[in-house]
This record gives C-alpha cells, structure tokens and sequence, in this order.
C-alpha cells in the first residue's frame, strides 16, 4: 500500500507528518531545526528519499538543509547561501565588485526528473539553480535583467519569488510568481523570461495594460493539462487555458476572492481548491468559519467544503504556500494554518480533520505519495 508524507516548514522549525494509504492514523517526527524559520521543504519526485528545506535566519543567515533517507538525518549545503557575518543578511558573490543580498529562500522546487537538479525562488526576487544536489548554486540572471525588473515593488510580505511550476511535457517550461511583479514564463529553462499578466486587473494599477506590477499570491497545474493554470490573486481567482498568454477571472460565487492558496485536485484536472480570506487587511476568514471552497468545473462555480473545520471564532491564515494535494485516489487535500493546525481530507475535500493542532505557525504545506 502507498504512503503518504507530508512537509510542514514552520516559524520554529519543520515537521513531517506520515501515514499509510488510508491516511487515517498519522505519525508526527520533529521539530527538525527547531528555532529556525523553516519557509518551504519539498521532495524530489524523481528520489521518494530526497528532501530539500530551507533553513532561515535574520541573526544567523540562509542555509538549505538536504535529506537522502527521508527526512531522518540532514545536511547542510550550498554554502554560498550562507551567512557572511553581517546579522540579517545573505549575500550572492555573482562576480561583480558589490555582492547581491537576498534576504531568504522563499521557496525550493527539485526537478521532475533528476534528484540533483534543483530550482530556489529567493527575497529580493531572483532565481537560481543547482545540478549538484545543493552544493553549488549558479543565478539565472536573465529573470533579474528582465527589462521590467527595476520597476517591481514589494507586496506587503516582501518582494519574493514564492512559486515555481515545472511543465512536464515541456521541460524547458517553467512558471514563476513574483509578489507584487506578477507571473511570468520561461521557456528556455531560465535563461530568459516573458511577463505572463494579461487580463489580470488591479486596482492600484492605473494601466490596464501593465506588464508587470500585479500581485500574484500562487499559481498551479495540473500535470495533465500543462496550458491551463489558476492563479490566485491579491483579489481575484483566475485561470488561462494558453500557457498564460491570458487570463480570466473564475471567483463566480465566492464569499470573498481575496486568499493566498490555489491547488488542483491530482484526479480531476478541473477540480480546484482555495480558502477565501475575508480581505487584504483582514487576514482571517469570513464570519470567523474556516472553509476550503472547491469548484468542480475549474472556477465560476464553488461550494463550501466545512465538515470537520471550526465552524466559529476562527481567526487563523492560510498563507500561499500552505496549501497541497497528494497523488493517492481519492485526493488527499492538506492545509495548514498560522495557528500551527495541519488540516488532511483524505476524500478530496469532503471531510476534514486535523493532523496536529498546535505547531508553530505554519509556512509551508508539501505532500509526497511514497511507493
């Protein structure tokens, strides 16, 4: 029977929740790094015992911790994103007379394809890459030299590079999300990039034509269907069915379509999920009731998916990264909450109830399907 492991990075450290194939009994190991901000860890889907995690630090600088056995024993690599002395900073040595600093790894995204290969979206956004399983790492300077780049500007979380999606029937493929800079796509495995922000509408932005400037909070796919993306905006829920050339709005009849987290159901191409946040200044949910909303017909059309979630006084976040699906039948749908609960469905959203009530605030939410 298949398994399920799932990545929890949090504000003092990281978890990893497990279970067999009917996701009924869960066994907690952690925290790893406790103390440390750990913002995202992800397994590799070409090694079922790879994990990669970045670790963080104002006082004590960015590491990125990698694990061969599970998550059992780890070890640090990539030591030019280490610190350098300087509380607070992270530099990148990229050759030129002033080093880069970056202040963190927001987000890591190994290869499809090879356990070595891995992709670091970073704050102050910019993108790198290493072959070499975190040893060394080389940036793909063509996202940064982007024509547009010096005119991005932070959302209010910083301007971080928070999303990276691989296209598997393209592998050259790859989209990013910047906030507040918006989404773009590579089609030349990084070495040069398209801004991607056509029919997205934000009211702070005056040129309805704008390339850049949105603030996108997640993007996702589904393997199956590589041209069509969702996208969940600071405000708005979208979709494209053309690799991103445009977009559309599909928040139909949500409570609210201000949120952080979009995820697509790994059966149903069509099926996706948010958790609508009451507004962008009020960073819980609608009536103090937690709710995950599901379409089944790819947006326009959602019902409220409650059963097992607090029904009053609920005041947590779900931030962009916490939400994930696994790839077990039915789909097992994961969240976790500033308030350190990690939500499971094992029955595609239908019912929920909580794997762990009180971690830490939780920054990253990953799901593995273990032969």
């Amino acid at each position: 029977m298949s398994q399920v492991r799932v990545l929890v990075g949090t504000r003092k450290g990281a978890f990893i929740l497990s279970a067999d194939g009917k996701r009924k009994n869960w066994e907690v190991r952690g925290p790893f790094f406790g103390g440390w901000e750990m913002y995202h860890l992800k397994g590799s889907p070409a090694d079922p015992n790879r994990i990669y995690a970045s670790q963080s630090s104002g006082w004590f600088g960015q590491l990125i911790q990698r694990s061969d056995d599970g998550g059992e024993s780890w070890n640090p690599v990539g030591n030019k994103f280490a610190y350098d002395g300087v509380a607070g900073t992270h530099k990148w040595y990229d050759g030129t007379p002033h080093p880069w600093e970056f202040k963190r790894v927001w987000h890591l995204e190994p290869s499809l394809t090879d356990p070595d290969t891995v992709y670091a979206g970073v704050e102050d956004a910019a993108m790198f890459k290493t072959t070499d399983g975190g040893q060394t790492w080389a940036e793909l300077p063509g996202l940064r030299g982007h024509g547009s780049g010096p005119n991005w500007q932070p959302g209010a979380g910083g301007l971080g590079l928070h999303t990276i999606v691989l296209d598997r029937a393209n592998p050259g493929r790859i989209y990013i999300a910047i906030s507040a800079a918006g989404a773009f796509r590579s089609d030349d495995d990084g070495a040069s990039w398209k801004p991607i922000n056509r029919g997205l509408r934000s009211n702070y932005i005056p040129d309805p034509e704008a390339e850049t400037g949105h603030c996108v909070h997640r993007i996702a796919m589904h393997p199956s269907r590589p041209q069509t993306l969702f996208m969940q905006k600071h405000w708005d829920v979208l979709r494209t069915d053309d690799c991103g050339e445009s977009w559309r709005e599909v928040s139909g009849n949500l409570p609210t379509d201000f949120g952080f987290v979009v995820d697509v159901n790994s059966n149903e191409p069509e099926t996706i999920y948010v958790v609508p946040i009451k507004s962008d200044s009020e960073h819980y949910p609608m009536d103090g009731q937690l709710r995950v909303y599901r379409s089944r017909t790819g947006g326009d059309e959602w019902e409220a998916l409650s059963k097992g979630l607090p029904k009053n006084n609920c005041y947590v976040n779900v931030l962009r990264e916490s939400m994930a699906v696994d790839q077990m039948d039915p789909c097992g749908v994961y969240f976790g909450t500033t308030g350190g609960q990690v939500y499971a469905s094992p029955d595609g959203g239908e019912s929920w109830s909580a794997i762990v009530h009180d971690l830490p605030a939780v920054l990253s939410v990953e799901a593995q399907t273990l032969p």
